[in-house]
């Protein structure tokens, strides 16, 4: 090898390879701070692509649980509603045949009268009542309330509603019916006993929906965190090897730090011939 004051092959040479540790120094550093193996598309194109696209869908499935978890809301709210009238129609049926007494006297009659319409107006309170976030399963405001089921929300999942109102198609006792007479007792009786009958199959047509989707909400949850684990798998960095590997490169870069000096001491010797 020639010598020269001009061109130091040697230092050259050095300098590369410390240049390249350190590069590779500062993507360790990288992938330890961040986390991440592939932090961006210039780490790996293809495998950063799919995984955005991964964290896309990763997105959209939360939108599908809120909406889920508005739908358990709602369904849950008017099933307890369901419940306190279903044990109101109870109530009030036990008051309807003690009406139907024809051996009570006035005062009694008129006394189980007024609590039966202090029962029917707690019914229509209550099915007043039974809203979340402003839908209302129970009143017959609305036939049913589709929520989306999938990331791209090409698919929708039902919650029908359960008209509860008096003088409806599952209530058919009016609110104006009254215990005055036993004839309008007896005639209630009828219409009680088929109420309590029809509001135990909506609720168990509510139950039924809600324990759907309850179940979807479940899927959608863990469908969204297998896709997480996926995301990691593609991107997450392996810290325990990445530790070992700083510790080597930091090394390396020392010891090239070392031979770029010895190289750049070279066209010292050059001095040793003019003497």
């Amino acid at each position: 090898m020639a010598l020269t004051v001009h061109t130091n092959d040697a230092a050259l040479i050095a300098l590369q390879n410390l240049n390249t540790t350190s590069g590779q120094l500062q993507e360790v550093q990288n992938r330890i701070s961040t986390g991440l193996a592939i932090n961006s598309a210039k780490d790996n194109a293809a495998v950063w692509s799919i995984a955005q696209g991964q964290r896309a869908d990763i997105g959209s499935l939360g939108a599908v649980k809120s909406s889920l978890d508005r739908a358990t809301s709602i369904a849950d709210v008017a099933s307890s509603a369901g419940q306190t009238i279903s044990d109101l129609l109870v109530q009030m049926k036990a008051n309807v045949v003690a009406a139907m007494d024809p051996s009570i006297d006035t005062a009694s009659r008129n006394s189980l009268d007024s609590a039966f319409k202090s029962e029917l107006r707690q019914i229509t309170q209550i099915v007043q009542n039974a809203t979340f976030d402003g839908a209302n399963m129970l009143n017959g405001s609305v036939s049913q309330i589709k929520f989306i089921a999938n990331a791209d929300a090409s698919g929708v999942i039902t919650l029908s509603s359960q008209n509860l109102s008096l003088g409806g198609p599952n209530i058919t006792v009016p609110a104006t019916a009254s215990l005055s007479t036993i004839t309008l007792s007896t005639a209630v009786l009828a219409q009680i006993t088929a109420s309590i009958a029809n509001t135990n199959q909506a609720l168990g047509n509510l139950g039924s929906q809600a324990k759907a989707i309850a179940n979807h909400n479940l899927f959608v949850q863990k469908l969204s965190d297998q896709l997480t684990t996926g995301v990691g798998n593609l991107v997450d960095a392996d810290l325990a090897k990445e530790s070992a590997r700083l510790q080597a490169l930091q090394v390396q870069q020392q010891l090239g730090t070392q031979a770029l000096s010895i190289a750049n001491q070279a066209p010292q010797i050059i001095l040793s011939l003019f003497k």
